[in-house]
């Protein structure tokens, strides 16, 4: 079975839009433009690429909390092809991003990370039982417990 994935750094060209699906799902969209530098003959060549990136759930809500247009961020996602049909009739097709993982860009910049508390569906702590508060004041992990993450 082939892996499809792709790794791509860029800057935002717009401000993530936050929608939710009938079923409550945030999903985020928005645009990324890659910026690729080469010399031709000894003088420098620069080529854009613009991609359209898709985040679902969680991972679009941060996106959208925490993103603007000009951030720098990396994505990793895979990539999925879709047809659709304009107004006018005519039938198109996009490859867009589906993001699995986004980050701000740390070359240029500075970020501060701030950890969100995971829910299950029901809106108790993931795991489906209350959060207790382990010394620290933090809540246990579901996955490492209290356990420090580095």
């Amino acid at each position: 079975m082939a892996e499809n994935s792709v790794t791509v750094v860029g800057n935002l060209t717009r401000d993530p839009e936050l929608r939710f699906t009938a079923g409550g799902k945030g999903v985020a969209s928005f645009g990324l433009a890659v910026n690729r530098r080469y010399q031709v003959n000894g003088e420098w060549q620069e080529k854009v690429s613009f991609f359209n990136v898709t985040a679902w759930d969680t991972l679009g809500e941060n996106a959208a909390a925490s993103l603007n247009k000009g951030a720098r961020i990396i994505v990793t996602g895979r990539l999925e092809q879709r047809d659709y049909e304009t107004q006018s009739g005519e039938k198109r097709n996009v490859v867009e991003i589906v993001a699995d993982e986004l980050g701000p860009s740390l070359r240029w910049a500075r970020a501060e990370v701030e950890r969100t508390q995971r829910t299950g569906p029901d809106g108790t702590p993931s795991g489906g039982r209350p959060a207790a508060a382990p010394s620290g004041g933090r809540a246990s992990d579901p996955v490492y417990g209290d356990e420090e993450p580095f």
